[in-house]
C-alpha cells in the first residue's frame, strides 16, 4: 500500500505579496534587433581551405579505392582458378580454396567498412579547422556590425526575412580574405 503525503506551505503576514494597482503602468519599449544572415554552405564552398580539404580527402579516397580494386582483382583471380580447378582438384583442395575465398571476401568487407570509417574521420579532421575559421569570421563580422545574431539560410530554414536583417555573405567573404 502506498501512502501519499501532501505538503502545504503557508505564508506569514510579512511574506504576503501585495500588488499596487493604483500605480501607473510602465511603458516597455522594444527595439528590433539588428541581425545578419548568410548561406553558410555558400561561404564554406568559396573558401580555399575547403577546396584543399576536399582535395586531400579525394586523394585519400582514391588510395582506398585503388586498394579495394586490387583486392577485388585478387579475389577474381582466385575465384577463376577455383572454378577452373573444380573438376580436377581433390576434395580437400577444393575445401581449402573455398575457405580461402571466404576469408578473402570477409577481409574485403572488413576493409571496406574500415576504410569508410577512416574516410569519415579524416573528413571531420580536415574540416574542423575550416569550420573554425568560418565561425571566427562570422563572429568577427557579427561583432563589427553589432548584430544580435547571424542566421544560416541554408536548406530554406528562413524563407522570409524582414526587419533589420542584412545579408552579410560578402562581409564574411571579405573577412576571410576571399573578396
Amino acid at each position: 500500500m502506498i501512502t501519499l503525503f501532501a505538503c502545504v506551505g503557508t505564508m506569514s503576514a510579512q511574506e504576503t505579496v501585495h500588488s499596487d494597482f493604483s500605480a501607473a503602468p510602465q511603458q516597455v519599449i522594444v527595439q528590433p534587433q539588428h541581425f545578419g544572415y548568410l548561406s553558410y554552405n555558400d561561404v564554406l564552398h568559396a573558401m580555399p581551405e575547403y577546396a584543399q580539404a576536399m582535395k586531400s580527402l579525394e586523394e585519400l579516397k582514391k588510395t582506398y579505392d585503388q586498394e579495394m580494386e586490387r583486392s577485388e582483382q585478387d579475389f577474381s583471380k582466385k575465384f577463376t582458378e577455383y572454378l577452373d580447378g573444380q573438376k580436377t582438384f581433390p576434395e580437400n583442395i577444393m575445401l581449402k580454396r573455398q575457405k580461402e575465398l571466404q576469408q578473402l571476401m570477409e577481409q574485403s568487407l572488413h576493409f571496406q567498412k574500415e576504410a569508410q570509417e577512416l574516410l569519415t574521420k579524416a573528413e571531420e579532421e580536415l574540416m574542423e579547422p575550416v569550420h573554425t575559421l568560418l565561425k571566427e569570421a562570422i563572429n568577427a563580422v557579427g561583432k563589427k556590425r553589432n548584430y544580435a545574431y547571424v542566421l544560416n539560410t541554408d536548406v530554406n530554414a528562413y524563407p522570409y526575412i524582414s526587419g533589420d536583417g542584412e545579408n552579410c555573405t560578402d562581409a564574411v567573404l571579405i573577412e576571410l580574405g576571399i573578396k
